[in-house]
């Protein structure tokens, strides 16, 4: 089992006329292999410093950040190991995440090869293999470029992507927020069949309540850079503790209403 442990975390930046802003501010919790949190706030919350910091994109002011006990790397193979075979992203936008200019082979092919994945003469498999595993037709996409695809098919070739290291942990960006609302269900009901058939450990980064508790075993609630309410995603969508929480609990649609709406437009493509 993976885990890894974001400890006492803050990241402050110094902004001219402003002073010292935190971004973050003692920021703690523990992702796992198999498990799932939601980690639900606003813009300008901190979301988005949490995922830059897990990717080392950026270093945190104080506190620290381990994988299995370890310091994860900040510099050389170490680094390029983690990022690479041990947590992988998927980005807000699966249209500007993906080269347009290259064939949708060539996106699954790169990861592959760059991570010997498999022999090379098994790459074509692992790639028909992946968008398979990512519930689309081989045949149909492999040669094509991204522009050819609508976006619930960008964001499936964009999660096979990052499966293709193989890694142990991913953190999803707003994987559903530029997706029309008839698609969203489908792409969150794959990650969730993926993170609990693969036994990956998933941070789920959103704004909206009702998909972090259909997809999330944990919802972490950040406010102007603190956690502010963590538990079942149960116990906070139920019970909300903090006053921020039940403002957005009065803000989001009912989580069941909304997935039943969704599922009868069939959650298609």
């Amino acid at each position: 089992m993976t885990t890894l442990e974001f400890r006492h975390v803050t990241k402050a930046y110094n902004v001219r006329g402003a002073g010292q802003i935190k971004a973050l501010d003692d920021v703690s919790f523990t992702l796992t292999s198999g498990r799932t949190i939601g980690l639900v706030g606003q813009s300008g919350s901190g979301k988005s410093t949490i995922a830059k910091i897990l990717t080392q994109l950026e270093t945190p002011t104080s506190g620290e950040v381990l994988l299995d006990g370890t310091p994860i790397p900040r510099r050389g193979k170490g680094l390029r190991t983690y990022r690479r075979q041990q947590l992988r992203m998927v980005f807000q936008d699966p249209f500007a995440s993906l080269n347009p200019y290259h064939s949708i082979r060539y996106h699954l092919e790169r990861p592959i090869r760059l991570d010997d994945v498999v022999p090379k003469k098994e790459t074509e498999d692992e790639v028909r293999r992946l968008l398979e595993r990512v519930r689309l037709d081989a045949d149909a996409v492999i040669d094509r470029r991204p522009h050819e695809l609508s976006g619930g098919q960008r964001q499936r070739v964009a999660i096979a992507r990052a499966l293709a290291s193989r890694p142990s942990l991913l953190v999803a960006d707003e994987p559903v927020s530029m997706l029309d609302v008839s698609i969203r269900l489908g792409v969150l009901n794959l990650l969730a069949d993926l993170q609990r058939e693969e036994g990956l450990g998933v941070l789920y980064i959103t704004h909206d309540l009702a998909t972090a508790r259909h997809f999330s075993d944990e919802i972490m609630v950040l406010n102007q850079g603190r956690v502010v309410e963590y538990g079942t995603a149960d116990d906070v969508i139920l019970n909300p503790q903090d006053p921020y929480t039940r403002e957005l609990r009065a803000a989001s649609p009912d989580p069941e209403k909304h997935f039943a709406s969704a599922a009868s437009n069939g959650g298609a493509l």
